[in-house]
């Protein structure tokens, strides 16, 4: 049971095993998706359905007598479920032999619950991985069976993060089933509750960027929420076409050091949201040859709570997505204006 390309990932890895057979797959149903609202597949199932597998449901909900007798007739040892978007209750849980078994990308008992990647992130972890648990009634609580690590890397964004787990997940997914499969006996080691952490679901508004805050923990809510909900500000009135909500929303950024050559103290005086710096296109060059190695990232120095933060990557509000030097190039900012309204 899977949405998600994490989801589709950790399928791939099942489905690599020759002592596993998939003999069903149940996906959240096709949704709205675009422009043109036209229904899309959820990875999980487009990637089933690229393997040949045609046993397939997407039911509204899982728990239903429909949904049920399905799954039923399918007669499962076991059922893996990641990254699904559905709460499976009593007597579903209690189907297969082996049980419900959940693939969730925390180290449990921490971040129980609906984003534990942008959790992982936002408050700054050095590591993070995957636990493979059986399910029971309670959000993410049952005994963890297999657990595998992951260190955050300072670049790691929610969505490459989730690459990385997708992988590790899979491979310790299948790692259970398999010894499952042969009779093995796996243990469980039950999670202490008194230690649990809770991930809420994330909703747009959370987003919202504030100025006021540390560079570091801007830097962090910018990473822990791309690809979604997408770290965001506003720009000023004067900015904004008739209809345009002068949302700004911030793909990627760089903390720039105050300590660098050209910086004095007035900087300190300037209000959070303030314009300290506009760093223009340019490229490193092999001090040889002159030829162009790569692009350096540009945008506009943006003062935080301390420091200061670089918006390298944005997307305007009816906008294309664009560097941060060709979002400055586009509009007339000065240097100095509090041009990043926090509302």
């Amino acid at each position: 049971m899977g949405s998600s390309e994490a989801s589709a990932t950790c399928l791939r890895a099942v489905l690599r095993v020759k002592s596993l057979e998939v003999v069903g797959v149940v996906t959240q149903p096709d949704r709205p998706a675009g422009r043109g609202k036209v229904l899309s597949q959820c990875p999980c199932k487009a990637a089933a359905l690229s393997y040949g597998l045609t046993e397939i449901i997407s039911p509204e909900n899982v728990n239903s007598e429909d949904a049920m007798s399905r799954i039923r007739a399918w007669a499962p040892d076991v059922v893996a479920v990641v990254a699904f978007g559905q709460f499976l209750r009593e007597p579903l849980l209690n189907l297969p032999r082996f049980g419900c078994i959940n693939c969730h990308f925390s180290l449990l008992p921490k971040y129980r619950g609906a984003s534990p990647v942008a959790a992982a992130i936002e408050h700054g972890d050095k590591l993070t991985g995957v636990s493979v648990m059986k399910m029971g009634i309670g959000m993410d609580d049952g005994p963890v069976m297999l657990q595998g690590y992951q260190p955050i890397l300072k670049d790691h964004t929610s969505g490459t993060l989730m690459e990385d787990l997708a992988i590790l997940g899979g491979v310790r997914l299948a790692k259970v089933l398999a010894l499952l499969a042969a009779g093995e006996e796996v243990p469980l080691h039950e999670q202490n509750h008194a230690e649990a952490t809770f991930a809420r679901k994330l909703k747009k508004t959370d987003a919202l960027i504030d100025w006021s805050e540390p560079v570091i923990a801007v830097d962090r809510r910018v990473r822990a929420y791309s690809p979604w909900p997408l770290a965001y500000t506003f720009l000023p009135e004067r900015f904004r076409k008739k209809g345009n909500s002068g949302r700004v929303n911030v793909y990627a950024a760089e903390v720039v050091s105050t300590k660098d050559k050209g910086w004095d103290e007035t900087w300190r005086e300037a209000r959070p949201g303030t314009i300290l710096k506009i760093v223009r296109p340019g490229f490193e060059r092999d001090p040889r040859t002159g030829e162009k190695i790569r692009e350096l990232p540009s945008g506009p120095v943006v003062k935080c709570a301390d420091t200061a933060l670089m918006l390298t990557q944005v997307k305007p509000d009816g906008g294309q997505l664009m560097s941060g030097g060709a979002f400055v190039a586009s509009r007339s900012f000065a240097i100095g204006e509090d041009v990043l309204a926090d509302s």
